[in-house]
Formats: C-alpha cells, sequence, structure tokens
C-alpha cells in the first residue's frame, strides 16, 4: 500500500481590501485622472521652486522692453554655424512710419549664450522661503531672455506666470480647506441635531445661498479696510470665497448625516454615554468624507476661478504682485491682444488647471462611488 501524501496544492486565500484600496485600484484605471494629476502635481512643484526656476524676479523691469515679443532659441547663427549651446540674439526696435507702431528685430551682433545656475535677481522660493541669486536658467546681462514674452513694463511674462502660482494655485487648496471645514462641522451639527438648531442653520445657509456669488464677492471686498498689503488682500479674498463656498456644501452633508445617524453604530455610541461631537467627529463625519473630497477637488476650480475673476475687474490681488487674474487685465484691451497675443498666456494656464481638477474630480468621483467600481 502507498502511503498518501498530502496535497502540495495550499488554499487559495483572497486578501480583503479596504474602501480607499479599492478606490485607488479604480482611480488608476482612469487614464485621463492620472494624466490631470501628473500635470498638477507637476504645476505644484513648479511653484514651489518658482524663485530658482525664474529668470528673473516678477517685478524686475526693463521699460525700454516693453512688449517684447518672445525670444527665439537659436542653434546657427546668421553665418549658419551650428552652436552647441543655445542662445539668443539682442534685439532693437524702430517705429513704423506708417502705422507708427514699435517694431522689434534681432540684432546679430549682440549673443547672448543660455547659461544655467546664471547669477540674477535675488528671490525668495515657497519652499523653505529660501532667498538665491542663483537661478536654473538665463543669459547674462544686459542680454534678456523672454520665453513668452514681456508685458507692458518690460517684465518677463514667464517669470511672472510662475510667480503668479503662488496665489492661483494656492487660494483654490486654502479656501477649499476652510469652506470644507466649517461645511462639513456645521452641516454635521445640523443633521444631527435636528430640531429648532437645524431649521435656523438651514435658513442660514439658504439666506448665503440666495444672494450672487458675484454681488456677494464684491460687497465684502469693499468691506476690507483700504491700505492693505498684498498678503492681507490675499488672506481676506480666501476668507470672502471660503464664506460664500459653505453653504451648499453643508446642505449636502447635512442630508448625508441625517441617514448616517440612524445607523446601528452610531446608535451604540449613543447608548454607550458617548457625547454628541465625539459622535459626530468620530462616527458621523468620517461617513461623508468620500463625498467631500471629491466635492473639494470639483471646488477648487471655482476659487481659482473667483480670483481671477476679482483681479482681473481690480478687485483682488494688485500689481505689482501677479496673479494669473490680474496678468489677464492687459489682454482685455482687444487692440493690444491683437498686436501681442503673448499677453494671453495667463488664461492659458488658468484653463489647463481648470481642466485638471475636473478631470481628477471626475476620476475622483467614479472611484469613490461603489455603484461605478468594477472587478
Amino acid at each position: 500500500m502507498t502511503e498518501d501524501t498530502p496535497s502540495s496544492e495550499q488554499p487559495l486565500t483572497v486578501q480583503p481590501m479596504g474602501p480607499w484600496k479599492l478606490a485607488w485600484r479604480q482611480l488608476r484605471r482612469h487614464r485621463l485622472a492620472i494624466w490631470a494629476g501628473r500635470v498638477l502635481l507637476g504645476m505644484y512643484a513648479v511653484m514651489l521652486l518658482d524663485g530658482f526656476l525664474c529668470p528673473y524676479d516678477y517685478d524686475s523691469q526693463r521699460r525700454d522692453h516693453a512688449y517684447h515679443p518672445p525670444s527665439r532659441l537659436q542653434f546657427f547663427d546668421s553665418q549658419g554655424s551650428f552652436h552647441l549651446r543655445p542662445f539668443v540674439y539682442g534685439s532693437r526696435y524702430f517705429f513704423d512710419p506708417i502705422t507708427f507702431e514699435r517694431q522689434w528685430v534681432e540684432d546679430t551682433t549682440q549673443v547672448y549664450p543660455l547659461r544655467f545656475l546664471v547669477k540674477g535677481d535675488a528671490t525668495t522660493i515657497v519652499l523653505g522661503g529660501v532667498r538665491i541669486r542663483r537661478h536654473l536658467f538665463g543669459v547674462e546681462a544686459p542680454g534678456r531672455l523672454y520665453l513668452l514674452g514681456a508685458d507692458y513694463q518690460g517684465r518677463d511674462l514667464f517669470s511672472r506666470l510662475i510667480f503668479a502660482a503662488r496665489v492661483s494655485l494656492t487660494i483654490g487648496l486654502v479656501g477649499t480647506t476652510i469652506s470644507m471645514i466649517i461645511g462639513m462641522i456645521v452641516g454635521g451639527l445640523s443633521g444631527y441635531l435636528g430640531g429648532w438648531a437645524d431649521n435656523l442653520i438651514q435658513r442660514l445657509c439658504e439666506l448665503i445661498m440666495l444672494i450672487p456669488g458675484l454681488y456677494t464677492l464684491m460687497i465684502l471686498y469693499n468691506a476690507l479696510p483700504a491700505g492693505l498689503s498684498s498678503a492681507q488682500v490675499y488672506f481676506g479674498v480666501v476668507v470672502i470665497l471660503a464664506f460664500i463656498g459653505w453653504a451648499s456644501l453643508a446642505r449636502v452633508i447635512r442630508g448625508m448625516v441625517l441617514s448616517i445617524k440612524t445607523s446601528d453604530f452610531v446608535t451604540a455610541a449613543r447608548a454607550a454615554g458617548v457625547g454628541p461631537w465625539r459622535i459626530i467627529l468620530r462616527h458621523v463625519l468620517p461617513g461623508t468624507f468620500s463625498y467631500a473630497v471629491v466635492a473639494a477637488s470639483l471646488s477648487i476650480p471655482a476659487y481659482i476661478l473667483g480670483e481671477s475673476g476679482l483681479s482681473l475687474i481690480g478687485m483682488g490681488i494688485q500689481d505689482p504682485t501677479p496673479s494669473w487674474g490680474n496678468m489677464l487685465q492687459a489682454a482685455v484691451n482687444i487692440a493690444e491682444l491683437t498686436k501681442h497675443p503673448w499677453l494671453l498666456w495667463p488664461g492659458a494656464a488658468i484653463f489647463v488647471t481648470v481642466m485638471g481638477f475636473n478631470f481628477l474630480g471626475d476620476g475622483l468621483r467614479d472611484a469613490l462611488d461603489p455603484r461605478m467600481r468594477t472587478s
């Protein structure tokens, strides 16, 4: 007789996956959302190193270079010789005798090679607040490098566009964070307490939502004291935008809490003598996090557009501190835009950022919704 040998096959075990792992697996299948997230991460990384990546300070002016067109990086000189290091020519202008417009031409007698770690304006980078004088690339003075052209004061648009991300990219995150905290706490209290507190909070939310957002922005901005610094105006605009945005979120959170508070685990916590605040913060509000994440990603573009709109009409961040909104003021004039189309670059930055957050929000919505998950 032969002895029975144990089977070499092991029983199949399936490791359970938590809701966040399932959401991440679903999100990875949404290619557009992943690429949007990568683009946004790249933009925030550039913002953190802005002073190092920019060849000039955001207020470095050359009035004689007003509306200078974008510089052309070249590898072949006027004699046809190849240069391994790219360079730009100097430039000069003349006035057209017929149109009386300034015309720029390259001066081939002035050659400025592109250099790395070049010494220039003293700037501060966001990451650590370090003040530096070395920049990633640039040209030696008196040359001037305008990758995206110059504005009416001869300031480099590329440098100002990156420095402006400090305002335009962070105002959405800060404003959304504030409104999310207020909306979730107020909505959680309203739904959990009920009764007269619920009625009072909901009437307040409806009152705020009834006032058109643009008029509310204008009223609250005019209520700010005069003579504020750029940093104070920034925080004032953040508070104004957050004040407008929390009410609609609170109403949605309130509806979700009404269903969550009847769950067995909430009833058990209440029977165990747990206080209302602990139940709301530990047991009720975490059930709304999936919606809050999606709502935050979709509301950040609204804050960016709100700040850009305020700055565009002169009621937000003021020059010389750059934001994408106040940089677009020069593009409002159709005559100037026709002659200098590179003034629209801030609009392109706003478009890419808003679309990036929208695509990312769509992916998060599909990933966090159990009904949208596929095996």
